[in-house]
């Protein structure tokens, strides 16, 4: 199969399993479970669409199963990032953040 090809902008579920890749390997509840912590539990990754978006993540080389990670569960898979990867999250963070100044420089006010 053809390897896809992701860009920034990423959906925010992708961005966030990026996220928590960036501190090292992750099997699919550990994934999960630094996603609900990043978001205050607001983005909840349900197994099925997680391994699916793992899938695509594979697929376009940003994240790899990680060889020999943790051998207590020959079942358990791990999940890292690749370079190309990082450099993907890094470009997204990057975007975010641009994007918070130019909302920060319209000084937002709250009428009631």
């Amino acid at each position: 199969m053809p390897e896809q090809t992701l860009r920034s902008p990423l959906k925010p579920d992708l961005f966030h399993i990026l996220l928590a890749l960036e501190s090292g390997p992750l099997h699919g509840y550990g994934i999960v479970a630094s996603v609900e912590e990043q978001t205050d539990s607001q983005l909840s990754l349900l197994p099925s669409l997680l391994y699916r978006r793992l899938a695509r993540l594979v697929e376009s080389g940003v994240v790899r199963v990680a060889p020999d990670a943790d051998d207590s569960d020959p079942r358990r898979k791990y999940y890292e990032l690749t370079d190309r990867g990082r450099s993907l999250l890094r470009l997204e963070a990057d975007r975010i953040v641009r994007l918070g100044q130019v909302l920060e420089s319209y000084r937002w006010s709250v009428s009631s």
